[in-house]
Formats: structure tokens, C-alpha cells, sequence
């Protein structure tokens, strides 16, 4: 199914049947992690072109299913990259798919996790400096335009059709507008969905 999915977009999945595409997972990831510092999200759109258009591992609707899994899912928001990398390489088997998706989620906490940590002790003693001031609210108009973006890539890859579009658009308002708590939003759309009023 996911063969015949990508094969009308002209897509030739890279298979993951040995150490050295395995080491091109992990490696893209890590070349990844260092611009992941403001979380998991930040390198959605990237993520995504690299597993559904550049290697062809995944189809879109396989990206959105992952994507809300690991925001459903507890813990941190870079757990779509381990289920990325199981997704690229579980055709070849769980083995496969298992270390892929290990050695990927490794590769995009490490390096980015030990910066952190050396930026936080040394991040006390410039607490007088402008540089300091500037640089974070600098990061304030930063932040909300890679979410901009997270929020447009993820509606243009798991909306398909008008409806499913209309309630983006009202979920979206009501959640600027309201209190209401994002897990009543989720609930909806998923019975919706069950009951196919939605679908992709």
C-alpha cells in the first residue's frame, strides 16, 4: 500500500537494508540537531522533506499519523524523529526499524543536549549583559514564526478537503479566542473523523 502510495507520486523509496544506510539515517539527524534547540518542532518542515520527498520513507499521511503520535504521545516533542527513523527502515523489519529509529532519536538529542547544558552553566554569569537582553528577545519573533510555519506544514500535509480545512480554521479561532483545553479540540476531531464527517 504505502509502495503503490509513493510509487503515483514518483517516488522510489531508499531502502535501509544495511550499516550504511542505516549511518545516512542517523547522520542526516545529526546534521540536523544543533538547529533543534528550540524543540523537536522547530525542524518539522525539513523533517518532513527529507522522509516524504527527498528518500521517499514515508507518505504524507504516514507523516501526519506520526506527527500526532508523538505529540499525543508524553514526552519530548523530538520524539517524532525516533519515529521517523522506525518509519523509514521497518519495511526492512522490526530489527531494522527499531535501530533506525534509536540510533535517529540519539542522533537529534545528543549533540543539541550537550550544547544546552554548557550554554545553561555558563548562561548565569553574562545575566548583566545587553548581549544577553538582545539575544532573548530576540528569540521571541523567532519562535512564533518557525510555529507559524510548524502550524501551516502540518495543515497543508494532513487537511485534505474543505471540510477538514473549515475545522482547522474554527479550532484555530477558538483556540486564540478561548480557554477551552486543546484536549476537548483533539476529542472532537477525532470523532469527527470516526465518524467520518473529516477524513484525509
Amino acid at each position: 500500500m504505502r509502495e503503490v502510495a509513493l510509487a503515483s507520486l514518483g517516488c522510489t523509496p531508499v531502502a535501509l537494508t544495511d550499516l550504511g544506510e542505516l549511518a545516512q539515517v542517523i547522520w542526516t539527524f545529526l546534521s540536523l540537531s544543533l538547529f533543534s534547540l528550540g524543540g523537536g518542532n522547530t525542524l518539522l518542515a525539513e523533517y518532513h522533506h527529507l522522509s516524504v520527498e527527498q528518500f521517499c520513507w514515508l507518505t504524507d499521511a504516514q507523516f501526519a499519523d506520526l506527527y500526532a503520535l508523538a505529540e499525543a504521545a508524553p514526552g519530548p516533542s523530538s520524539m517524532i524523529v525516533g519515529l521517523l527513523g522506525m518509519g523509514a527502515a521497518w519495511k526492512e523489519g522490526p530489527l531494522w526499524g527499531l535501530l533506525s529509529g534509536f540510533g535517529a532519536e540519539l542522533a537529534i538529542l545528543l549533540p543539541s543536549t550537550l550544547l544546552m547544558v554548557v550554554a545553561c552553566l555558563s548562561w548565569n554569569r553574562l545575566k548583566d549583559s545587553p548581549w544577553r537582553v538582545a539575544f532573548e528577545r530576540g528569540l521571541g519573533p523567532i519562535t512564533l514564526g518557525i510555529l507559524f510555519a510548524v502550524g501551516l506544514k502540518i495543515l497543508t500535509t494532513a487537511n485534505h478537503g474543505p471540510r477538514a480545512y473549515l475545522v482547522s480554521i474554527v479550532v484555530c479561532v477558538l483556540m486564540l479566542r478561548t480557554r477551552i483545553s486543546p484536549l476537548w479540540f483533539m476529542g472532537l476531531a477525532g470523532l469527527l473523523g470516526g465518524l467520518g464527517v473529516i477524513n484525509r
